[in-house]
């Protein structure tokens, strides 16, 4: 989903999930500081590992499946503990879910989780951010564009599309970038019905359009191994070709749990577990 990334305070308004589209990858966040005793203690006294998910978010959660369920159950399972997930509705910009899930609660009364999956391992995000412990990336996402090519065979810029249909949900970066692509050169051709990449891949599927845009994680889990199509970076000089890397967060003084956590997440990608998780879900994992 930026040679010089906004942080963001400076996203426009968009939907959550175009906010985190904006990140860029930034490492490991630091563990310094001082441990918090018994925070992962407390977790193996009650015997769960409490983590929020995003609610309807192909292919990582949708009807209860796909792939940060399964790395929330390998979590727990390195820690010894049971799973309690808490899947949530995005809220306005990605330093409320991180305020809501983190580290004071929601404040409809659920929350705060031991841990959100699925955050952006942002610096400026990381800094705006000094309640949480922002780390252990585990994907690196990026904007795609898919294409059918019998009809579009070589797509190097955007101008190649022509008067070619094209399905990407607006409220996303993917959308965002499409439409003001070359001077709004592109919006009369654009469909930006479809809620996320995954049901504007399947419009490209079903021959509606001739192209689609959106998360490679999205696009993938759809189109991935179909050889009618093709699957590359969007070819936009607004965005880093190579994405951002995708994380998790904790509280701030639970340094403890960070570090269970992060040690956990490199056995996975060392084992080849983690990859494993996301040929799960047609997906290709990228390594942070």
């Amino acid at each position: 989903m930026h040679t010089s990334p906004p942080s963001s305070s400076s996203f426009p308004r968009l939907s959550r999930r175009a906010c985190l589209q904006w990140a860029a990858a930034a490492g490991v966040a630091a563990l310094a500081g001082t441990v918090r005793a018994g925070a992962l203690d407390r977790i193996r006294a009650r015997g769960t590992l409490s983590v929020a998910i995003y609610q309807d978010m192909p292919p990582f959660h949708v009807a209860g499946q796909g792939i940060d369920i399964e790395l929330a159950r390998a979590l727990a399972g390195a820690l010894d503990v049971k799973l309690s997930l808490l899947p949530f509705l995005a809220d306005e910009n990605m330093g409320d879910d991180l305020r809501n899930m983190v580290w004071r609660g929601h404040y409809l009364g659920f929350g705060p989780a031991d841990a959100l999956l699925h955050v952006p391992v942002d610096r400026p995000l990381m800094d705006e951010t000094p309640q949480a412990l922002i780390f252990a990336p585990y994907y690196r996402e990026r904007v795609v564009l898919a294409r059918r090519l019998d009809r579009l065979p070589q797509l190097d810029t955007l101008s190649a599309l022509g008067d070619a249909k094209v399905a990407v949900s607006g409220k996303t970066l993917a959308g965002w970038l499409m439409i003001g692509a070359d001077n709004g050169a592109y919006r009369d051709q654009l469909d930006t019905q479809p809620k996320d990449g995954a049901e504007a891949a399947r419009a490209l599927q079903r021959g509606e359009v001739a192209a689609a845009a959106g998360l490679a994680s999205e696009i993938e889990s759809v189109l991935r191994g179909d050889a009618r199509f093709a699957i590359a970076p969007l070819p936009s000089p607004r965005i880093q070709r190579n994405g951002w890397a995708v994380g998790m967060a904790v509280k701030k003084d639970a340094t403890d749990l960070a570090q269970a956590l992060q040690a956990s997440v490199n056995a996975l990608a060392q084992s080849g577990r983690l990859r494993t998780m996301f040929e799960g879900g047609n997906v290709a994992w990228q390594a942070p």
